[in-house]
């Protein structure tokens, strides 16, 4: 399958880079590019992408209400956003607007296009140290509660996937979780993926949050 990819950057010469990079790879094709924000909730209602790569800093509609929009009128699209600065603030606002990722534009081409592919895949791309510092943020917000009220849709969940799940909301990547559950890093991601679909989710951050949000784990 072809990934169809959206590239947003104010920058002309960036766009023609991710471009040429994307075009060279046999499974992915960029089929529009947009140099604001507005331009691309525009492209992304026309061309409904896989995969936006969105800047976060840009002209009029900035990338983070540009991917709040997007989700909204083409919620199969999947958003990555690119920034060259690593603050948290762009992160989390990133998140919570329904990015699936958040890359800085210095990564290695390797490592951009595993991304791009994990999040086309359905999983999320977002550093454990992000993935902590946002469990953080949402601990304060989280009320305690007994396992009596937790969500109904847990019952879906193999006894094994819970234990997977439970990690995956510890902020744990796959790697660390294959160690502390003794099992192949595929194995996890086969796991994750089941889960994701019988708890109806978009991907590796929405079940972190519904980890916290269903009480399967206790704020700290």
């Amino acid at each position: 399958m072809t990934i169809r990819i959206l590239i947003a950057d104010d920058e002309a010469l960036l766009r023609m880079a991710f471009s040429t990079v994307l075009e060279a790879q046999p499974d992915m094709a960029p089929v529009g590019e947009a140099a604001d924000g507005t331009q691309a909730i525009r492209l992304a209602r026309e061309l409904r992408p896989d995969i936006v790569l969105m800047d976060v800093r840009m002209p009029g509609t900035d990338g983070i209400e540009a991917t709040r929009q997007v989700i909204r009128i083409s919620p199969q699209s999947r958003v990555l956003i690119l920034t060259t600065f690593d603050l948290d603030e762009y992160a989390f606002a990133g998140l919570n607007a329904g990015a699936s990722g958040f890359l800085l534009k210095n990564t290695r081409p390797e490592e951009f296009l595993t991304a791009i592919r994990s999040v086309a895949a359905g999983d999320a791309v977002v550093s454990p140290r992000i993935t902590r510092r946002l469990l953080e943020n949402l601990r304060p917000h989280i009320p305690d509660g007994s396992s009596a009220d937790r969500d109904e849709r847990l019952s879906r969940l193999s006894a094994r996937e819970r234990e997977v799940l439970v990690q995956v909301g510890r902020g744990l990547s796959n790697t660390e979780i294959a160690a502390t559950l003794y099992l192949a890093e595929a194995t996890v991601k086969s796991h994750l993926g089941r889960i994701l679909h019988k708890l109806e989710l978009r991907d590796r951050i929405q079940a972190v949050v519904f980890a916290y949000e269903s009480r399967l784990i206790h704020p700290a």
